[in-house]
């Protein structure tokens, strides 16, 4: 009886930690970002984020470019500034047109153009192994949730022990990666370099905002219920196997 308790809630953590996991790869929302370029002058001021040009400080003031990343796509989309901006990046609001090129090649906000080379490679090499950890978390948790429907009702101790283990390795993967994304964001100077950049070259207003999307959110989320039900898992295995000894 224990045991069957134990099983119902290792497999709902199991089921909450895939969901989550997959939320947080497949949606393209681990970052949100704005700029804009505030300025005085009354003359013309270009804002260069895709395609966007306005003509006049006043629109200047109020124009944006919005940008939303995750694993797969890094997109931008124009518009005014509001009270409420981040409500720009709900589906519904968003623009029919925008623009998408992919994350794991040109992550927010690096670019050659505003990185010297040393610091671009550096970049990419680091966005490469946050994707690989990733990738190898997802890829646990898949595998671990296969492995625990074989298992299932009791029928073997190995195949429980396997699949718990690979919860635990998916929730360490991804809590890297997490942790990683954390460290790109506030730690490393890709950021600052951009915004001294766009200071020098094209407003000496611009100002970037930043903050961590859904996507983002539902990693940890993910992350502690891989944890939670690796660990009901491998006890499961253990007592199974102490059962049939």
């Amino acid at each position: 009886m224990k045991l069957s308790v134990a099983l119902f809630f290792a497999g709902l953590f199991g089921a909450l930690a895939a969901v989550f996991i997959l939320l947080s790869f497949g949606t393209d929302y681990w970052l949100l970002a704005s700029e804009t370029c505030k300025t005085e002058s009354n003359f013309s001021v270009p804002i260069k984020g895709g395609d966007l040009v306005v003509n006049n400080a006043a629109d200047a003031e109020n124009t944006s470019m919005f940008y939303h990343e995750g694993f797969f796509w890094r997109c931008s989309f124009g518009g005014r500034v509001e009270e409420d901006s981040m409500l720009k990046f709900w589906f519904t609001n968003q623009p029919h047109s925008k623009v998408c090129i992919h994350a794991y090649l040109f992550p927010f906000p690096l670019s050659e153009k505003t990185h010297n080379a040393t610091t671009y490679d550096s970049a990419i090499i680091y966005r490469g192994f946050w994707s690989v950890f990733v990738l190898l978390g997802v890829t646990a948790v898949i595998l671990g949730g296969f492995i625990i429907i074989c298992a299932a009702p009791f029928a073997s101790y190995c195949l429980y022990k396997a699949g718990g283990g690979l919860f635990l390795i998916s929730g360490f993967f991804l809590l890297a990666a997490t942790v990683m994304f954390v460290i790109w964001v506030e730690v490393m100077d890709v950021v600052s370099s951009y915004v001294i950049y766009q200071k020098a070259h094209l407003c000496s207003g611009f100002q970037l905002n930043i903050i961590y999307g859904l996507s983002f959110m539902f990693a940890p989320v993910g992350v502690f219920f891989c944890l939670l039900s690796g660990l009901l898992f491998l006890l499961i295995g253990r007592s199974v196997q102490m059962h049939y000894r």
